[in-house]
């Protein structure tokens, strides 16, 4: 079996500075940026480009992945640095941000598919963001400041559904989410858990008391 030749220090940087210009073209102007002008705003050549990446589809299926992949490379950085539950609310913080941001490669992604395959290869990118709030869940019901009942796809799942209603909302969304995240902190943490980040979670609603 032939072996794949280590990619050179300077085509690995190539390759990253290709990856963040284009998801910043990708943004402004769609799925139709110029990839002429990718290549230029990344200080390389475009046959550097399209050996990199062959076609259009390639380089928007690669910065799809890349953004995903780091945002789950995140978790582990974070859980060194904070406290359990902190890292759990910090990371979910910044999941949601790169879902935002994220939402619109993978529509983008979509429009490009010709061939009815798949756009890209989610599997993959799904398998690291699921490890990655697997571990941060457990970490955080080990330390018991998150109910011991949740199961970290249900964390996704409301993640998602963050990110849905501050996309609906005409204010800022980066505050809508970290609003909307607090208040999912709060019916996820255990009773005596650290309230995250940023200021303590809204206060539970008062039972109203029997009528005078």
């Amino acid at each position: 079996m032939a072996q794949v030749r280590p990619m050179r220090a300077d085509a690995r940087r190539n390759r990253e500075r290709l990856l963040v210009v284009a998801a910043q073209a990708f943004a402004e102007h769609g799925e139709g940026a110029s990839l002429d002008d990718i290549a230029k705003r990344a200080g390389v050549g475009v046959g550097t480009l399209y050996r990199h990446f062959p076609t259009r589809r390639a380089l928007l299926e690669a910065a799809y992945l890349e953004r995903i992949e780091a945002i789950a490379a995140r978790a582990d950085v974070i859980a060194g640095e904070l406290a359990p539950g902190e890292a759990l609310i910090a990371w979910l913080d910044e999941l949601a941000a790169g879902m935002l941001q994220v939402r619109g490669l993978r529509a983008l992604l979509d429009t490009a598919v010709e061939d009815g395959g798949p756009a890209a290869d989610r599997a993959s990118c799904g398998d690291c963001v699921r490890g990655a709030v697997t571990r941060l869940v457990r970490a955080a019901q080990d330390a018991g400041t998150l109910r011991p009942d949740v199961e970290p796809i249900e964390v996704l799942r409301l993640v998602h559904g963050v990110v849905t209603a501050a996309e609906s909302t005409r204010g800022e969304q980066g505050t809508c989410v970290r609003r909307y995240l607090s208040l999912v902190w709060h019916g996820l943490r255990a009773w005596g858990g650290a309230p995250p980040r940023g200021g303590p979670p809204p206060p539970p609603p008062k039972t109203p008391g029997p009528p005078g």
